[in-house]
């Protein structure tokens, strides 16, 4: 079985054209829980990837992404308040 971490990924980008860019990227590996917030689920060369990808796509002197690598504890203790709801249930069998 492949391992796959599960990683929170915020993001604060100044131009309109370069964050479509970051939230259409993410939106192929992951699930929106608000504006500028995604969970994905990947393995380890696939977030090396990701974070390639998002690196290209933004500018480091205005614009900023963050990632957020969660344990199993940590996701089972995961509450959600409001319309921010996640789309799909984490898998029981992740690795960080």
């Amino acid at each position: 079985m492949v391992k796959k971490k599960f990683v929170v990924v915020a993001y604060d980008i100044s131009s309109n054209r370069r964050r479509k860019k970051v939230s259409d990227r993410l939106c192929r590996n992951g699930n929106r829980v608000n504006l500028s917030v995604f969970e994905v689920l990947v393995t380890q060369p696939e977030f090396k990837r990701l974070q390639a990808d998002l690196s290209g796509l933004i500018k480091p002197e205005t614009d900023t992404i963050i990632y957020y690598p969660m344990c199993l504890d940590c996701i089972a203790r995961i509450e959600r308040t409001g319309v921010g709801s996640r789309t799909s249930s984490p898998p029981a069998v992740l690795s960080v």
